[in-house]
């Protein structure tokens, strides 16, 4: 049975999951949008560094970030400047940690989507009156409204595994930033191997329900586009 600490961990993670995907798709919507449409000829290298998180080591991701927060940091001395409390060692600061971390599996699904919705609906709606605004909002969001299901739920799966950068970042705080993959290694690391098995279990489950659901809308939305 799960006890108090590790209920914690698991709702304390499910937070860091749920408002870490509100940020994302309000951060990356505008970003892809721009990444799919522009004609910059040096837009790759923005697609390089959105892309870093999916190659770099988590705990090299979490190394440069807690140089960044930490108090000698530039992020660190202007919060403290602002008078805010540390972004290291916090639940805010694994926020920050797991919007870097889990961007591109957000970001790219989303302009892909754009990407597919083509040229064409634009220019049609362009011809009837429609302002860029009212393009957007009228027909590219429910156009890419599969492509929003899928970046909401990878990026919501893939902060609930995070282990290397919440650990540099946030250290091993109960309740504060003991998210659920540490509290697994701390059981690992006491020989508790069934409390381990249950916790890597129930997150295995609701990760593959998860991916479960990603391939079920997409082919569910193939197959009404035929």
């Amino acid at each position: 049975m799960m006890d108090v600490n590790d209920f914690t961990a698991l709702m304390l993670t499910l937070k860091l999951a749920g408002i870490t995907t509100i940020i994302l798709l309000l951060i990356s919507t505008p970003l892809a949008w721009w990444l799919a449409t522009s004609q910059w000829r040096y837009r790759f290298l923005a697609e390089a560094v959105i892309a870093l998180p999916l190659v770099l080591p988590p705990t090299v991701i979490g190394f440069y970030l807690l140089a960044l927060m930490g108090p000698n940091g530039p992020i660190g001395e202007l919060v403290r400047w602002l008078g805010f409390r540390p972004l290291t060692f916090s639940f805010t600061g694994l926020v920050v940690g797991s919007v870097f971390y889990s961007l591109p599996f957000v970001v790219q699904p989303l302009q892909n989507s754009f990407v597919r919705i083509g040229k064409r609906p634009l220019e049609v709606a362009a011809t009837l009156g429609a302002s860029p605004k009212d393009q957007f909002f009228s027909i590219v969001l429910p156009l890419a409204r599969p492509g929003f299901l899928t970046a909401a739920v990878l990026g919501f799966a893939h902060t609930l595994g995070e282990f290397g950068v919440v650990l540099m970042i946030g250290g091993n705080i109960p309740g504060e930033t003991q998210v659920i993959s540490i509290a697994i290694y701390d059981h690992v690391e006491a020989l508790e191997y069934s409390q381990a098995h249950g916790l890597s279990a129930g997150l295995l489950l609701l990760s593959f329900i998860l991916l479960m659901i990603v391939y079920g809308l997409n082919r569910r939305f193939s197959v009404v586009r035929l």
